[in-house]
């Protein structure tokens, strides 16, 4: 950030720069500081920093004879936060497209500064993370990520203590792998226990072995070590990104719900055993097909078993509707919003079980 800011002041005479990154719980943005926490946290909703990051598009503000530009941080459909830059209004206009292009460019930066450094995820997080959630955190691809035949989001809650959900993904040049986990127990145990059967599948998968051998490969890691006393529900899916097929293994409880034009409905798959509750396991892989338009939605049993105070569960009737009700977002925005709507479900903030949503937005193969 030091060097970012002596560019900008020499190249664009930017009075002040600052990075906000936003938090585990997609709430706020945070500003990158040597000292964490030393400025109140922008929030999301409702500010014009917030407006940037969830429109991802940049947000000027007239401040006398200055301007401020809130420009979107991001890489390969992930975001991480907002650039803010003031800078004399006289040229600014002209100045936008190359800012637009260091935003850019700083976001594969933190990417790769991130692996040396903990002043990134420290700006990222507005409480203290439990073990499980450090360990859960670092397990993930992402929040989000978008090629041109599709669009991914994904968000776990509670964001600073969750357990066992987990989600994984896997993008190549013709084909692109998801995973949804819901690893049973709770705290250390749970995190353990999904570390385990995603590094067991992502083995597998770098090996080139398709998903339903990964699943059988990593069925045996999770069983050899607890011998069927823990096991993880899974769901894999591997998408042909030239034509829409999808091959799917459905071994547990996490749920698929697709919406085509308005329509959502839940898809079934044949239900197979989790991943470790017996030795040696065989998986089938069954196949569907996904159509230009398609938004698939995947949740773990945190989000549809979910009670309300009078004792009702949320369920599928309600969550088609959250889903319906998010048809004009993009998918990184979706499962933010239907875990709002969930909150107001269980009549307070603070889940007592792991709930995961991921968001998949398929918009068809691209013609060489």
């Amino acid at each position: 950030m030091d060097a970012l800011r002596e560019v900008l002041r020499s190249a664009y005479a930017a009075e002040s720069v600052e990075l906000l990154m936003a938090d585990y719980g997609l709430s706020v943005l945070q500003a990158v500081a040597a000292q964490p926490c030393t400025s109140d946290p922008v929030p999301v909703h409702g500010s014009t920093a917030g407006r940037a990051f969830g429109a991802q598009d940049p947000v000027t503000e007239e401040i006398g004879d200055r301007v401020r530009i809130h420009l979107p941080v991001t890489v390969r459909g992930d975001r991480l936060g907002v650039l803010v830059v003031v800078l004399p209004s006289d040229g600014a206009a002209e100045a936008l497209p190359e800012l637009i292009d260091i935003a850019e460019v700083l976001g594969h930066e933190v990417i790769v500064a991130a692996r040396d450094t903990d002043v990134y995820l420290r700006a990222s997080r507005r409480d203290r993370l439990t073990l499980a959630a450090e360990m859960q955190w670092q397990l993930l691809p992402g929040r989000s990520c978008s090629r041109p035949e599709y669009a991914l989001g994904a968000q776990l809650e509670p964001a600073y203590a969750i357990f066992g959900d987990n989600f994984d993904w896997s993008a190549g040049s013709d084909g692109l792998m998801v995973y949804i986990t819901n690893g049973m127990g709770e705290g250390i145990e749970a995190s353990l226990l999904t570390n385990l059967g995603i590094n067991a599948l992502r083995n597998a998968r770098r090996a080139g072995i398709p998903i339903e051998d990964q699943a059988a490969l990593a069925d045996q890691a999770v069983y050899a070590q607890y011998r069927g006393a823990c096991y993880l529900s899974v769901l894999l899916l591997d998408v042909e990104l030239s034509t829409g097929r999808v091959k799917v293994v459905d071994a547990g409880s996490p749920q698929m719900l697709r919406m085509r034009g308005r329509n959502v409905e839940r898809v079934d798959f044949e239900a197979q055993l989790p991943l470790g509750m017996f030795e040696e396991t065989d998986y089938v892989a069954q196949e569907f097909q996904v159509e230009p338009g398609d938004r698939l939605v995947f949740v773990s049993d945190g989000v549809y078993r979910t009670i309300a105070p009078g004792g009702e569960e949320y369920g599928e009737r309600a969550l088609a509707k959250a889903i319906a009700s998010t048809r004009l977002l993009p998918a990184a925005a979706v499962p933010r919003a239907i875990l709002r709507e969930l909150s107001v479900h269980r009549g307070g903030p603070d889940p007592e079980d792991d709930a995961l949503v991921v968001c998949l937005d398929w918009f068809g193969g691209q013609t060489p």
